[in-house]
């Protein structure tokens, strides 16, 4: 579905190059792999970065595993090492659902969702945790502006955290949007492949 933009935002956050592209923000060494805007990291292999909005720390990893149990709060320590995998793997839905569903916990952050360079939840992934979930209340509740390192990319995408999302091919959420995406998606289709700025969570 397209439309025009209906948003109320919250919360915005760019994602800066610099950060993307010179690894300013890098978790320790025995972990992480530094971030930048190749779909592979030089050696081939898809890169798996998480963005925490309360800090605005990006860092990237050999392997979803690692971002995953990052970007949880080291709550979900078992996830399959491929992205691809955790799309079908039903107890890792239900571990994700759970954690989102903790209100007790919530203040650790919550993965709003994961966003990938190709189809079928390939290549490098972008998996994005805010500090609640979305209220479903008809308005876009967080706002996200893509820079340099991953604008433009976006084929996949997988929804967490009580969100849908709006992918937008201008900053700021401009442009006709296309979503909301409920589901796990593959492909997102003709109309946004390759085309992301922004993305609005609902």
């Amino acid at each position: 579905m397209i439309s025009r933009p209906r948003h109320r935002t919250v919360h915005t956050i760019t994602l800066a190059a610099s950060v993307l592209l010179a690894g300013a923000v890098t978790a320790p060494a025995a972990q992480a792999v530094p971030s930048g805007p190749v779909p592979s990291g030089g050696d081939g292999q898809p890169r798996h970065c998480t963005l925490d909005l309360s800090t605005g720390a990006e860092r990237c990893y050999a392997s979803f595993t690692e971002a995953i149990d990052h970007a949880s709060d080291g709550r979900i320590d078992d996830a399959p090492a491929s992205a691809r995998a955790a799309a079908h793997d039903s107890r890792f839905r239900a571990q994700a659902r759970s954690l989102a569903a903790d209100a007790d916990r919530q203040a650790d952050g919550v993965i709003q969702g994961t966003f990938f360079d190709d189809t079928d939840f390939g290549g490098d992934s972008l998996t994005i945790s805010g500090e609640a979930l979305c209220e479903k209340d008809g308005w876009v509740d967080y706002q996200y502006d893509l820079q340099d390192a991953w604008k433009n990319r976006i084929s996949s995408v997988q929804p967490w955290g009580n969100c849908w999302i709006w992918l937008y091919p201008e900053p700021g959420l401009g442009g006709d949007r296309d979503g909301p995406f409920k589901e796990n998606t593959s492909d997102i289709g003709a109309f946004m492949n390759d085309r992301t700025q922004s993305i609005g969570f609902s």
